[in-house]
């Protein structure tokens, strides 16, 4: 499932400036004047700015650091698949503490560089490279995406709604099997047939961009999906889908969009648009792996961390300006879906999940 990666031989700290954005160092001055705790992240192509994943995972390390003003940050931003090696051996190089790499892509380089390095403390967003000095972040999204396609289903005019990622990738593919399942479980309950356009569950085929950076290339998609009759859509593509959600802005209400990853009411500009956010409490993960590895924790790979709708690593966002649109029995019943899932009572599965 994993897309496999170009690596650029070498490792010198000039080669990762090189290869990515020079690092964005974000350090306290003050502080207890001791050794500092570096922490050092390394991005995804997307870019510290995604709205997403990326930003989410420094947001962590920022509020890392605002907990423990010993703990200094800085980040590479990686421009190809063929930096992420070089840039996280640069950092090696640098001597950081704790090396996070974010992003299912990232995987096999971390590896890599992880096995190279076995005294070395990596960390990852969205893998689990099996390896004992990486630490995993996984979140079990298909949960949250259940209670967002059930909501979808309740809400749509239209009776059909989309979705569409970035790469058919388990971090990708793991949200839109939650969401046909919801809009699945949705009509069981009510005996509707709301269509789910864009992804089919059993096939593992769906709508991709390719890319989680162009925005063209995400409004050119879900267009496709309105055109179809979608009038509500979930893009799985980082800064791609802000096209989405900036022509559902456009459209007058003609349709509206599930945001995922980071609250969309919060990282974009178009809030008026979004009915939910599925999101992945990366940040917390983050701080909270951070703050432990600073206090001399030994972060062990297994069982790493698996966020769900329990431990509140995944979950829907508030309904912001959709709050008065969502009738009240639909708020209800979705709040019902995510005590159930909790309980046991509901399981969601999909081929993308997280080895808990």
């Amino acid at each position: 499932m994993r897309i496999a990666s170009a690596f650029v031989a070498g490792g010198l700290v000039l080669g990762a400036a090189a290869c990515g954005e020079a690092p964005d160092d974000d350090n306290n001055a003050g502080g207890t004047g001791g050794k500092k705790y570096s922490a050092c992240m390394v991005t995804d192509v997307g870019g510290i700015d995604d709205k997403s994943f990326n930003t989410s995972a420094w947001k962590g390390l920022q509020e890392a650091k605002k907990e423990n003003d010993n703990i200094e940050i800085k980040n590479v931003q990686s421009k190809a698949e063929a930096d992420y090696e070089v840039n996280l051996t640069g950092f090696v190089n640098q001597k950081c503490d704790f090396i996070l790499a974010v992003g299912g892509l990232m995987s096999d380089a971390t590896k890599k560089a992880a096995t190279a390095n076995p005294n070395q403390q990596f960390a990852i967003v969205d893998a689990n490279p099996g390896v004992d000095n990486i630490y995993p972040m996984q979140f079990d999204t298909a949960q949250a995406a259940f209670q967002a396609g059930y909501l979808a289903a309740g809400m749509s005019k239209t009776g059909k709604v989309g979705t569409y990622g970035g790469l058919p990738i388990p971090p990708v593919t793991i949200f839109m099997d939650g969401f046909a399942d919801g809009v699945a479980y949705y009509n069981k309950a009510k005996s509707k047939n709301v269509q789910v356009l864009g992804w089919d569950k059993a096939t593992q085929k769906g709508s991709f961009t390719n890319d989680f950076v162009k925005q063209d290339e995400g409004k050119k998609v879900s267009d496709a999906l309105v055109a179809q009759g979608a009038d509500i859509v979930m893009p799985v593509a980082g800064g791609a889908g802000l096209g989405t959600t900036a022509a559902a802005k456009a459209s007058g209400g003609k349709y509206s969009v599930v945001w995922v990853d980071v609250d969309g009411c919060e990282s974009t500009p178009d809030c008026s648009a979004i009915v939910t956010t599925v999101v992945k409490n990366i940040p917390e993960a983050v701080k909270e792996a951070v703050l432990k590895a600073a206090g001399g924790e030994k972060l062990q790979s297994k069982p790493g961390f698996v966020g769900t709708l329990a431990n509140t690593g995944v979950s829907i966002a508030p309904y912001h300006d959709f709050d008065s649109k969502v009738p009240a029995d639909l708020k209800a019943e979705v709040d019902k879906i995510k005590a159930d899932i909790s309980a046991g009572t509901i399981t969601v599965t999909s081929k993308a999940q997280p080895t808990k």
